[in-house]
């Protein structure tokens, strides 16, 4: 009975994985929708990709001004003393 019943239950995993599966590829985007929402990036934009490398330029550079200051941020631009 315990083999029996392992069997069932190595098949309803397979059955629900394989489904699982089934699904995933059904809702998946086909290559031509790929290719659109490829075009439609960011980063295929160079003006708008030079603005997100200036933005992330900035906050780097606000991070590092912050790490090297001894000020707590968080409360406002009070010394700690």
């Amino acid at each position: 009975m315990s083999a029996m019943r392992t069997i069932l239950t190595s098949i309803a995993a397979i059955a629900a994985v394989c489904s699982g599966l089934g699904m995933w590829k059904a809702v998946a985007p086909g290559e031509e929708r790929k290719k659109e929402i490829l075009k439609q990036l960011p980063e295929s934009n160079p003006a708008r990709m030079e603005e997100s490398r200036n933005r992330n330029a900035l906050m780097m550079q606000v991070l590092k001004d912050a790490a090297d200051t001894n000020d707590n941020l968080a409360r406002g631009y009070r010394s700690q003393k």
